[in-house]
């Protein structure tokens, strides 16, 4: 009898630390999609050169860069210039960590079987997920759905559709989707040649191709219900709170796809749970 306790206890030790280090690899994604957030826009690579203090431009060390601890470790400010670090950093850090928590828990993984379904399903919803933290993370602060990214999110869709056909699942609704995708790029690459600027709305209805592909019609369906919701309360809020010049201002920045992708994000993890 002591022999078993001590087995299950072990076990359970075991699935703490195993989840633990997903929670912290988690939080390192968080500070990539911060430092991605900040230099796709900019045209900067996310691959090379080291991390810097956007006020100081001064290259951070090992210390400076650890996620979460860093931050609360120099009390939310640069080491060098002793300027405040914007709170962004630890709550996308904090956030990633426990989203990439919460989609572990959803798929119930046995880490004592070998499920090779699971396992590429992990890879390609965390590869999902995290073009969706900086797909919304860019929308937030340059009102601009991230061509780049998408892209990325298309070539990693296209293999998961071959991957999901080698193992003769049905692909007709992916296909159709992937599909709508190109030919709204297409559409919004012609517009850009034509007038010199994109079309918000069809960069949203791309996004919303891109997220069909991964979730169910009907979550996101529920996810766009959920996003107009969400922008109107915010919209009443300023109504009630702000003068109308400000009013005016606000309008002009909706940013639907932040919600749209945050929302989903839940969504994907709400679908292994129930699906």
């Amino acid at each position: 009898m002591p022999k078993i306790l001590f087995t299950k206890g072990a076990v359970n030790i075991l699935e703490i630390i195993i989840y633990l280090l997903i929670f912290i690899i988690g939080t390192l994604f968080g500070s990539f999609f911060s430092l991605a957030v900040y230099r796709i826009p900019i045209k900067e690579s996310i691959m090379h050169g080291r991390s810097y203090c956007t006020k100081c431009n001064h290259k951070l060390g090992f210390l400076d860069l650890i996620p979460v601890l860093s931050y609360i470790c120099l009390g939310g400010k640069c080491r060098y210039c002793k300027e405040k670090i914007r709170g962004r950093y630890i709550y996308l850090e904090l956030i990633s960590g426990i989203v990439f928590l919460l989609f572990s828990l959803s798929l119930k993984v046995n880490i004592y079987e070998f499920q090779i379904e699971k396992i590429m399903y992990l890879v390609f919803g965390i590869l999902f997920i995290s073009s969706l933290f900086i797909i919304g993370g860019i929308e937030k602060e340059n009102h601009n759905i991230s061509n780049s990214v998408l892209l990325f999110g298309l070539i990693i869709e296209t293999i998961y559709i071959i991957y999901l056909y080698v193992l003769k699942i049905n692909i007709y609704r992916y296909v159709i989707y992937l599909f709508i995708m190109l030919i709204l790029i297409l559409i919004n690459t012609i517009k850009l040649k034509l007038k010199g600027k994109e079309s918000y709305p069809i960069q949203i209805l791309i996004l919303c191709s891109y997220i069909s592909i991964f979730i169910r019609e009907e979550l996101v369906i529920l996810s766009i219900i959920f996003t107009l919701l969400l922008v109107a309360i915010k919209q009443m809020i300023l109504n009630i709170n702000s003068r109308k010049e400000i009013i005016e201002t606000k309008n002009d920045n909706i940013s639907i796809g932040f919600y749209l992708c945050f929302i989903n994000i839940f969504m994907i993890i709400l679908q292994n749970y129930i699906f």
